[in-house]
């Protein structure tokens, strides 16, 4: 049975679809209704009799006759958030929690089908059932692996939305990516790039005082290391320094020189390369976006060579990988679905807009233009992952972004 609005009344059609089981949930500002919802989906879509399981979504209601935004997630999503696109568009709004992350699990997952081709084929069946009630023009989005998201849904069903706009997204066509190296090799200034290597070379250099140290603030903070044992983890996040120095857009002259007693360098540590990304409990909780890294969308990893001798737990014949599969079972990158990716989105990518931050190091793998589609890039200057956002667009660079959904939407933008 279609579900057609009655009138005014979200919930009478929220009853009327396939589906979906939904609540109330309390209403962001600015809107008419929200509510948690359960999406019936296939474990497998394309063979519906290996079973099912709900996907958790939030929707956030606007009207029948606004356009609608879906944010294609990457990771888990347990509160509803109103992201920026949905108030510039003041729009409806379905925020969808990917398939095997927290609530959106099957009660026995089988890794095989956490691929994205069944992770998009979940949004096109949400994309299907939704239009049954809002028939208006659609807007995908994402952040980071999210973003990731939008631009694989757009190549599996480039007809299922009239614009993507992945933010801070990589494309990556490697299980280890040179472009990350490269990258760091020339991002910010010569002298910022030695500070941040001198720091890495004097808690190795130091390591023992470092480790007893460290030792302590991981028991106040209850961290477990068995995936990796204490002295892997405590290089892990040495090494991992220079890539979350660069990715959250920490300040150069903050950088502690070999002056400052050596807390005070671990205290900065902390806050740059938590210890806590490689302990037990937050490997756990990425596990499945470490599979998806290791199996299909690539990753990064890291170099060894300036600290020969100084690295005693982690191998230095071939780089780290930051890649932490579950269980530790092999990676089975092969790298064919993005660079099958990346030619499509070269050729025909159109309506797409594109929004980075200049500085944050997942810029070195993120699409560049190639003159053959209508879709729009910006690279914010001197801009991280966490910054690269709409509210921090120059008024040129705004008036740009709106011009452009105005235009492909065919409405205007207050």
């Amino acid at each position: 049975m279609s579900a057609q609005p009655a009138g005014d009344n979200i919930e009478t059609s929220l009853f009327n679809l396939p589906d979906v089981i939904f609540k109330k949930i309390d209403t962001p500002e600015g809107f008419e209704a929200a509510y948690e919802l359960k999406v019936r989906q296939p474990i497998d879509h394309k063979h519906p009799e290996k079973g099912y399981f709900y996907q958790r979504v939030f929707l956030t209601h606007k009207g029948f006759d606004r356009p609608t935004v879906i944010c294609t997630e990457g990771y888990e999503r347990p509160t509803n958030r109103v992201y920026e696109l949905t108030r510039l568009l003041n729009a409806n709004q379905l925020d969808v929690e990917h398939r095997y992350f927290d609530k959106s699990t099957p009660e026995k997952p089988d890794y095989q089908y956490l691929n994205l081709e069944q992770a998009t084929a979940d949004l096109h069946h949400i994309n299907e059932i939704f239009r049954e009630i809002y028939k208006g023009k659609w807007v995908s989005t994402g952040i980071s692996k999210g973003g990731q998201t939008t631009i694989y849904y757009r190549y599996f069903y480039p007809a299922d939305v009239d614009v993507a706009v992945p933010y801070v997204a990589p494309l990556n066509q490697a299980l280890e990516e040179q472009r990350i190296y490269s990258f760091l090799d020339t991002v910010g200034t010569a002298e910022c790039r030695a500070k941040i290597k001198a720091v890495q070379m004097r808690l190795l250099k130091n390591r023992q005082e470092a480790l007893t140290k460290l030792q302590w603030f991981a028991k106040g903070a209850k961290l477990k290391f068995n995936y990796l044992n204490f002295e892997q983890a405590f290089e892990y996040a040495v090494l991992e320094y220079q890539f979350s120095f660069w990715q959250m857009g920490h300040d150069c002259s903050k950088i502690p020189d070999d002056k400052v007693p050596l807390d005070s360098t671990l205290i900065h540590f902390l806050s740059v390369s938590g210890l806590d990304f490689f302990a037990d409990e937050q490997i756990a909780g990425y596990s499945s976006h470490y599979y998806q890294a290791g199996d299909e969308m690539g990753y990064y990893g890291y170099r060894t060579g300036d600290f020969k001798g100084l690295l005693k737990a982690l191998p230095t014949t071939a780089n780290p990988s930051a890649v932490f599969m579950p269980g530790k079972q092999p990676t089975s990158f092969d790298g064919e679905l993005p660079k099958k990716v990346a030619k499509w989105l070269d050729d025909w990518g159109n309506n797409f807009i594109y929004i980075n931050g200049d500085s944050d190091t997942w810029s070195a793998t993120a699409v560049r233009p190639s003159g053959k589609t209508n879709s729009v890039w910006f690279f914010m200057p001197k801009t991280d992952h966490g910054r690269a956002r709409i509210k921090n667009m120059t008024k040129a660079e705004r008036q740009k972004l709106v011009e452009t959904l105005e235009k492909w939407l065919e409405m205007e933008i207050e």
